[in-house]
């Protein structure tokens, strides 16, 4: 209902036509959630902020944002 409630707002308040998120790209069950929820993966991919503590202490060396995008009716 959350996602739902923040793409009317964004279709309404801002009149937006896509809506575009970053999801950390190891994390296939949370990206198939998004994609079951009508989001594509782009293809852009964006390096993990190893040094950013405010994305907490990575216990993995891969990880990688990936980019999905829904288009808004």
């Amino acid at each position: 209902m959350l996602l739902a409630e923040a793409e009317r707002y964004a279709r309404r308040e801002w009149d937006a036509g896509e809506m575009r998120m970053t999801v950390i790209r190891q994390r296939e069950d949370l990206i198939a959630w998004y994609e079951r929820r009508g989001y594509s993966r782009t293809g852009e991919v964006s390096p993990f902020p190893y040094r950013d503590e405010r994305f907490g202490v990575p216990l993995r060396p891969d990880l990688e944002f990936e980019t999905l995008a829904r288009k808004l009716v």
